[in-house]
């Protein structure tokens, strides 16, 4: 039987920088080739899951949970305010995602 060996927290620290790398050059590629921003998102994901390192929750909202597609306000997504939450509206896989914002609203008071 084969032992796993735990990831360092340098190897972890790496694939942090290269995901926010990928999805950066994802929004940057998104305009000239689709096929190419959902690519990175993949191999972003693929990273995270191998590293066990979670994709920072700014970068979650820029994909779609159900296909993972990339997605960009206004030309795959739509964002609309709906009873305390953010919804996400994929236009590729017709899916919605909720998210809350009422810590932000009680952190501002």
């Amino acid at each position: 039987m084969k032992r796993h060996k735990k990831k360092s927290s340098g190897q972890r620290e790496i694939a942090l920088e290269r995901i926010k790398t990928l999805f950066k050059q994802a929004r940057d590629v998104f305009k000239e080739d689709k096929n190419l921003a959902n690519r990175y998102v993949e191999l972003a994901r693929k990273i995270a899951m191998k590293y066990k390192v979670r994709i920072p929750s700014d970068m979650q909202k820029q994909f779609c949970r159900h296909c993972y597609k990339f997605l960009m306000p206004n030309v795959n997504c739509r964002i609309r305010l709906k009873d305390g939450k953010v919804v996400y509206y994929c236009l590729e896989c017709k899916h919605f995602m909720r998210f809350p914002y009422t810590k932000e609203k009680k952190a501002k008071k």
